[in-house]
């Protein structure tokens, strides 16, 4: 559990491991690009333990890289949920018209009241006792559905954001780390040249020779 909300080496060096990994998958740019789109959009949703799953369905949809996708979705964590959950339930409440606004703790209580009246009712079909639904049909009309409506359209700019930020940069690393695997073989084979020349030469010289 502390490892999922402090990494060892603090959320700054996952975030720089996360980009490296992003840089050096083995795709098209624009493929890998898409991914990234895919997996931050997913994180501004409320669909908390099926985030990977919808992130990788949606680059299917897309043509993305799929791997690029489930890592991408590392843009929602401990650190960002609380402002993107906050900003997303108070920007649904306003296109759907509802004044209510909510803090981050009171949406996360909600979220943890839903989830325990949840499990209890999946209880009860092995214990037989009474499901209980009015904490849940409260929580998705007063939490879910507008956090829903109002994270879509901060997803997709926040997705088309990390898209066009990293792409360049996929490009960008991609082409030099052809260059380097390009120079690296002209070296070896201008090495190995050299190296059978000098055989050729030391033939000629001195090498032995039939009687």
């Amino acid at each position: 559990m502390a490892e999922s909300l402090w990494p060892r080496g603090g959320w700054a060096r996952a975030a720089h491991y996360m980009k490296h990994r992003l840089r050096r998958l083995p795709d098209a740019p624009h493929r890998i690009a898409r991914g990234i789109f895919a997996g931050i959009f997913i994180s501004f949703t409320p669909l908390f333990g099926f985030h990977f799953a919808g992130a990788a369905l949606l680059a299917w949809i897309m043509r993305g890289n799929i791997l690029a996708s489930l890592m991408a979705t590392f843009v929602g964590n401990p650190i960002t949920f609380p402002f993107i959950a906050a900003f997303g339930v108070e920007f649904g409440n306003y296109i759907l018209g509802h004044p209510a606004v909510m803090s981050p703790l009171e949406i996360f209580t909600d979220f943890g009241y839903a989830s325990a009246e949840f499990w209890r009712n999946i209880k009860t079909v092995f214990t037989g006792g009474v499901a209980h639904w009015d904490q849940l049909h409260k929580f998705f009309f007063r939490v879910y559905f507008p956090y829903l409506m109002g994270g879509i359209a901060p997803g997709i700019f926040a997705g088309i954001a990390g898209y066009y930020v990293s792409l360049p940069i996929i490009i960008a690393y991609q082409n030099r780390r052809k260059k380097k695997l390009r120079d690296r073989l002209l070296k070896r084979i201008a090495q190995r040249t050299a190296e059978a020349e000098a055989a050729t030469i030391t033939e000629d010289d001195g090498g032995p020779t039939k009687g």
